[in-house]
């Protein structure tokens, strides 16, 4: 899986009888497929996505769950092109493949201003959605999903990944009117109270193909499947646990499907939710989830453990950071609990930091070791333990409502009086950027919006500048945005 990351991927071992919607079919859960080369007398294949993204949320995902085509494993990395430059007589007939994959794609997604009603009769929908979850404060598990979705009929299979840092799930239903009544009630719905909205559309892939079940995906017609990445399967106890905790919640829907809000849960309930699923952890994964992030193709001219600490803070409490004496381009990063390093590693996976595209991945480690007493391991360990700059101490704090993606625009607060518009420019301008935009909020001058050009210099100004002491006594605070000025 080395090599630098390229929107044109590398595909061997192909089985020899393999046709060319078999290759595009392993590209487009993650983007639109823009090209595609097959070297049959090789049993090799060139798949180009219309992003970079893309390819690596692509292979990140593949890099997990070892893809299959015909029952052989296949092999995928990054090309050493940066597109695919074809020859169009020989590659017409991958090329007409690749435009009717495409024209069946685009009639899927939905035409903006389409009536329901419009959309509800079109004929043989898939069975499968296409699930992605928008504000996701507290975890929203596999079961979760697997709990809310039985309510319409039988789920076969779930499969959930990230992408374009965003949680996202395939679900597959014995009968694609299920899926359409799935589809008209909850689409748009919350799953916890004013939080966790469900987009769902139909997906253009109409079975899925799951390896493993295990806490990332699922086939309940064949408990058989082992859990694969050495994860224990499901213990049965937990899994009742669970149940139970979640039932409790009342998050069953109401039985009218349509009803408003059907998911709601109150607050209280949703904070036990969260506390359940962070008791619970992801199941498959040792209670609480893994704490420990893998950080790697760091700039090693210019990552610390402090700023590592302020980016990944961004996400959880961090309590220790190390960066490798050996591999001083990679990092353990240890969170306060499971959800934290699920929530960093989904939204900074592929993010530019100092120049490079960072890899997040689940450690095999379960704790940061400190070095030893009296020995100098240079300041590559740092301990944050007790820090002061943790966001997410308080429980119920209004940061745990305020996370978002890495975006262009940041937020700033506790701005002292004395300091304008002006000043916050020029210091944002030092960190190496262009601020595009600023503006203060009308009800309160402590709190701004700042645009920078671009997500990666926003990356490196909140790096920079986050706890920045603005004088009197006031520590400028930085978080993403989801608002745009």
């Amino acid at each position: 899986m080395d090599g630098a990351p390229s929107r044109v991927l590398h595909i061997r071992k192909l089985p020899g009888e393999v046709t060319e919607t078999e290759v595009i079919a392993l590209g487009l859960p993650f983007g639109k497929v823009t090209n595609i080369l097959m070297l049959k007398g090789k049993n090799q294949a060139f798949l180009e996505l219309a992003t970079e993204e893309a390819a690596i949320t692509m292979v990140n995902y593949y890099s997990a769950v070892t893809p299959h085509l015909r029952n052989q494993p296949i092999y995928i990395q990054y090309s050493n092109h940066k597109e695919l430059k074809t020859d169009n007589t020989l590659n017409q007939r991958a090329q007409a493949v690749l435009q009717a994959v495409t024209a069946v794609q685009a009639t899927n997604a939905p035409i903006s201003g389409t009536t329901v009603s419009e959309s509800a009769v079109t004929p043989a929908q898939s069975p499968v959605l296409r699930i992605i979850i928008d504000n996701m404060y507290y975890p929203v598990t596999l079961d979760v999903l697997h709990q809310i979705f039985s309510k319409f009929g039988a789920v076969l299979k779930i499969i959930t990944f990230t992408k374009n840092n965003q949680f996202q799930a395939l679900l597959q239903f014995g009968d694609p009117v299920n899926a359409q009544q799935a589809k008209q009630a909850l689409d748009g719905q919350n799953i916890y109270n004013a939080c966790c909205t469900l987009r769902i559309d139909f997906s253009k892939l109409v079975n899925l193909n799951v390896k493993y079940n295990n806490d990332k995906s699922r086939d309940y017609t064949r408990p058989d499947l082992p859990s694969g990445d050495g994860q224990p399967t499901l213990d049965p106890a937990i899994a009742a646990a669970f149940a139970k905790e979640t039932s409790l919640l009342g998050l069953p829907v109401a039985a009218v499907p349509g009803a408003l809000s059907p998911l709601a849960i109150p607050n209280a309930a949703a904070a036990a939710a969260a506390a359940a699923a962070g008791r619970v952890g992801m199941p498959g994964v040792a209670a609480g989830g893994n704490t420990v992030l893998l950080v790697s193709n760091l700039n090693e001219e210019m990552v610390t453990p402090q700023s590592l600490f302020t980016l990944f803070g961004v996400y959880g409490d961090v309590q220790r950071v190390k960066i490798l004496y050996n591999k001083k381009d990679s990092a353990l990063i240890q969170m306060a609990d499971g959800n934290q390093s699920q929530l960093a590693m989904s939204h900074l996976n592929g993010q530019k930091m100092y120049g490079k595209i960072i890899r997040v991945t689940l450690s095999k480690h379960h704790t940061v070791q400190l070095p030893r007493e009296g020995l100098d391991d240079q300041g590559l360990t740092k301990d944050f333990g007790n820090s002061p700059l943790h966001r997410f101490k308080k429980p119920g704090s209004k940061n745990f409502q305020n996370i978002f993606p890495p975006s262009a625009t940041l937020h700033l607060s506790n701005i002292p009086p004395s300091v304008a518009e002006e000043d916050l420019r020029t210091l944002f301008a030092n960190t190496g950027g262009t601020v595009k935009a600023f503006k203060f909020f009308q009800r309160d001058h402590k709190m701004a919006l700042l645009q920078m050009s671009t997500v990666e210099e926003a990356i490196q100004a909140l790096i920079d500048l986050h706890n920045y002491n603005l004088g009197e006594s006031h520590h400028l605070r930085v978080s993403f945005s989801k608002s745009t000025i």
